[in-house]
């Protein structure tokens, strides 16, 4: 018979195991609850750094779990077909907001954001110029202010700008309407001043950065919010993807009713703006207007 001492060393040996082998299985479990699309919703490439960020160099903004509301985020599971967002087309619909028009017809919108303008823009406005393919800027109060010449030319070639907010802040921490309509507003005035004409109520939330309650101020406010379906990371002045990096990725993700959203401050989009359309015109594609894409979804 064994000593008393050497059960109850057994024993707790034992327990240790049990208590080890649960938990290694509860974080097993949790594991396998993740559905892919949890796992693999956010992508990189999809949500740019503010402004400021961008030029102070500092890494993009981290992921957070899916949801209707916070970063802006897509989920590529079959080439050629649309993303899933963070939020579904039909739940945007309702707040006047688009990412992707529900359709099978090869068409593209092709969409811009300008924070401020390093010397790429006049050959973007060249190659849509080439192809006459429409596009929609989306600028902020700095590129207006630095620019307007190139904002006056977007204009005539028929382009339409829309609404980046002045300052381009995180517009899903301000919680007044005065506040929101304060940061669109002051764009407007602003591009008024520059072009003569109207700004086109269409807003794009800085950083795709967004809430709901954002999304009813910006209805309320006569504006129709768009967010994209397609993009990479074109950002970055300093670590500029390769062609080769850039075809594989816009070229790879296209997809019927596509928004896609490119930085005219890119280097990159400067130089193959013209071969990319020449590309998405040889596999059928189309480009169309956000004007023409709003009023198939019945807005407007």
């Amino acid at each position: 018979m064994k000593p008393p001492h050497i059960y109850i060393k057994n024993a707790i040996q034992l327990f240790f195991l049990a208590v080890l082998c649960f938990c290694m299985g509860d974080s097993a479990a949790r594991i396998a609850d993740k559905s892919p699309f949890q796992i693999s919703a956010w992508n990189a490439d999809t949500t740019p750094p503010s402004v400021s960020s961008v030029q102070n160099n500092s890494a993009p903004p981290q992921a957070i779990p899916t949801s209707a509301e916070g970063n802006w985020g897509l989920s590529f599971s079959q080439e050629g077909k649309p993303p899933v967002g963070n939020a579904t087309a039909d739940y945007l619909k309702q707040f006047r907001a688009y990412y992707v028009n529900q359709t099978d017809e090869k068409v593209i919108y092709l969409t811009f954001d300008a924070g401020y303008e390093n010397g790429n823009a006049a050959a973007i406005l060249d190659a849509l110029k080439k192809h006459h393919a429409p596009a929609a800027f989306f600028l902020v109060g700095n590129y207006l202010e630095t620019s307007p010449e190139l904002v006056k030319r977007m204009v005539e070639e028929g382009h339409t700008v829309g609404n980046h907010t002045y300052h381009h802040p995180d517009m899903s921490k301000i919680s007044t309407k005065e506040s929101f309509n304060q940061e669109l507003t002051d764009l407007e005035n602003l591009y008024q001043q520059t072009t003569g004409q109207p700004m086109k109520k269409y807003y794009r939330p800085p950083q795709g950065k967004y809430s709901e309650s954002n999304l009813i101020m910006a209805q309320e406010l006569g504006y129709t919010t768009f967010f994209w379906s397609l993009a990479y990371v074109d950002w970055y002045e300093d670590k500029q993807p390769s062609h080769e990096e850039a075809f594989k990725k816009l070229l790879g993700r296209i997809h019927p009713g596509a928004i896609v959203l490119l930085h005219s401050t890119s280097k990159t989009n400067g130089e193959i703006l013209d071969e990319l359309l020449t590309r998405w015109e040889e596999m059928g594609y189309r480009f169309g207007t956000l004007d023409e894409m709003v009023q198939g979804q019945g807005g407007m």
